[in-house]
């Protein structure tokens, strides 16, 4: 791996948080609470939290007309790291915005500052975070959260070679492997990144050869780590028997390694619950490429041909409207190694 460089703020940065924007409070909280299992504050008439850990915030829904993701919050070790990313960003000539105090009290930390992202997704970064004295009410036993963070975001990219680069250019993130993938005939590259021990806290997908971006969504899916295999099984479960599609049946990737399940949210993209993915040792770890996403399992569930067309459209129409990308960040962009 690379050598020790006293810059780097590799390993200090975890996926924090999560911004929700919706309008479906009431199925968003039958499907966070009752399905998947996590604990549900109601804040206000517009205001939701899901916790997964001590921690008072992990995803926070507001209300909005979006349906999608809104921003990424990345939790950082110190303040001197923390400063050290503020200032990356402005000497890039990005502007950083301070959250209110209202704001931060509403994702549960102590200082907040927020910065463009790729494809219109606000950057977050935080510290000190606020755990809470309530105890967790939640059909899982558990999420696994600590110095990985707290999952994963994938994204799906007309220009991956300039997210990578904005994702190397903030964070430090490292490339951890691909997986070269064929989907209903379309190939698809899959790259992903890491900025801790986690194998990854964001994958990037493309459309080999081709400009597009099939997904309306900002994000194509969330993951969140359950503890035991037995809260993949139930929670997977209660999926089915609360009426809530299923994207992908149960599978094991073949990169990670992780055994998980796809489910289709409210908003409309996917949430990935997984258990027991490997963990990088920096020390011996050479990036490399697998064929296919999976060893075994990861089927559609429940898609038709009208499906399949819709997603070419969606296709289709993203060539008419260029994906925002934030030049200053990205560099020209990582090509493939």
């Amino acid at each position: 791996m690379n050598d020790y460089d006293a810059s780097s703020v590799f390993g200090a940065v975890h996926l924090g948080h999560i911004v929700i924007e919706t309008n479906r409070f009431a199925d968003w909280r039958r499907f966070g609470e009752d399905a998947i299992g996590m604990h549900c504050d109601r804040l206000d008439i517009g205001l939701m939290r899901f916790r997964l850990d001590e921690r008072e915030c992990r995803f926070l829904l507001r209300r909005g007309p979006a349906e999608d993701v809104v921003a990424t919050g990345w939790h950082v070790d110190d303040h001197a790291t923390f400063e050290r990313i503020e200032a990356r960003v402005r000497a890039h000539g990005v502007p950083v915005v301070a959250g209110t105090a209202e704001e931060a009290r509403q994702r549960g930390v102590e200082r907040l500052l927020r910065f463009q992202g790729p494809k219109g997704i606000v950057q977050e970064i935080c510290t000190t975070p606020v755990t809470s004295a309530e105890p967790l009410r939640m059909l899982s036993s558990g999420w696994v959260t600590g110095d990985s963070g707290m999952g994963h975001v994938a994204i799906t990219s007309a220009r991956p070679a300039l997210m990578r680069g904005y994702f190397d250019t903030v964070f430090d993130a490292r490339l951890t492997d691909y997986i070269d993938e064929t989907i209903s005939g379309v190939k698809l590259k899959i790259r992903f990144l890491r900025v801790n021990e986690r194998h990854h806290s964001v994958a990037i997908a493309s459309v080999r050869g081709l400009p597009i971006d099939p997904i309306r969504t900002r994000v194509q899916h969330l993951n969140i780590q359950a503890a035991g295999l037995d809260d993949v099984a139930q929670s997977y479960e209660r999926v089915h028997r609360l009426g809530f599609d299923m994207a992908l049946s149960v599978g094991q990737h073949t990169n990670d390694k992780e055994l998980s399940y796809y489910a289709r949210t409210p908003s409309g993209f996917e949430w990935e619950v997984g258990w027991n993915p490997i963990v990088v040792d920096e020390t011996t770890w050479e990036p490399s490429t697998h064929q296919g996403i999976s060893i075994w399992g990861h089927k559609p569930v429940g898609q038709t041909i009208i499906d399949k067309l819709d997603q070419f459209r969606l296709g289709a129409r993203s060539l008419a409207r260029p994906e925002r990308t934030v030049p200053a960040l990205s560099g020209a962009g990582i090509p493939d190694d």
